[in-house]
């Protein structure tokens, strides 16, 4: 983050929807239909097009497609990037999480989750390994693929490591190249994670 006339700025400015190249823009479309806008941080990444198309396809495969349930890897991806810090990324899994059917309530006890009642067994092991996981070095343990192979095949196991994994990447991105958060995921973030999480934009206001 750098700072112009008083407010802060991403290293990296996104780059225009002119400079998109075509293949890449039907995607984009697709974002901004279903999440209501085009995040910024892919709008950074287009500046090398293929590392956002190998980005795109990697993303599509471990999110939404397979047989764990979608908002639970957006819980999953949320736990991870609260673990990592990256604010950005909070308020964007924040976001996905709701349009994935999370109540506002449940997403805002996700950090809670081994007490609260609104998660199951099987969102609590799930959760539990994501919290572990993204810590650096990882620290989970034997004990949390136990608890978790009670509710998952290794199948689905994959699916929730390859989520953990995905926001090692992107929580690595935004963090590091201060991605300005767009308007609508503040706005579910502060209304959901802002009390009880403590969450606010830091570096990406």
């Amino acid at each position: 983050m750098h700072i112009l006339g008083g407010m802060s700025m991403p290293f990296v400015e996104p780059v225009s929807i002119e400079e998109i190249p075509e293949d890449i823009m039907e995607r984009f479309v697709h974002y901004k239909n279903t999440r209501g806008f085009t995040p910024n941080s892919i709008q950074t990444m287009v500046r090398r097009p293929n590392i956002v198309r190998a980005f795109m396809q990697l993303n599509q495969a471990v999110l939404y497609e397979g047989s764990v349930d979608e908002e639970l890897k957006m819980l999953v991806s949320l736990i991870a990037s609260q673990v990592a810090g990256c604010r950005y990324c909070q308020a964007h899994m924040a976001n996905l999480s709701k349009i994935y059917h999370s109540s506002e309530e449940k997403i805002g006890q996700v950090w809670e989750f081994e007490t609260s009642k609104l998660f199951t067994g099987a969102e609590k092991a799930a959760l539990q390994l994501a919290y572990f996981g993204a810590m650096s070095p990882s620290q989970v343990e034997q004990k949390h693929f136990d608890e978790l192979s009670k509710h998952f095949d290794e199948s689905q196991i994959v699916e929730i490591v390859a989520s953990i994994s995905l926001f090692g990447f992107l929580n690595r991105w935004n963090d590091t190249m201060a991605t300005e958060i767009e308007g609508l995921p503040k706005e579910v973030a502060e209304s959901t994670i802002g009390d009880s999480f403590g969450w606010d934009a830091g570096k990406h206001q």
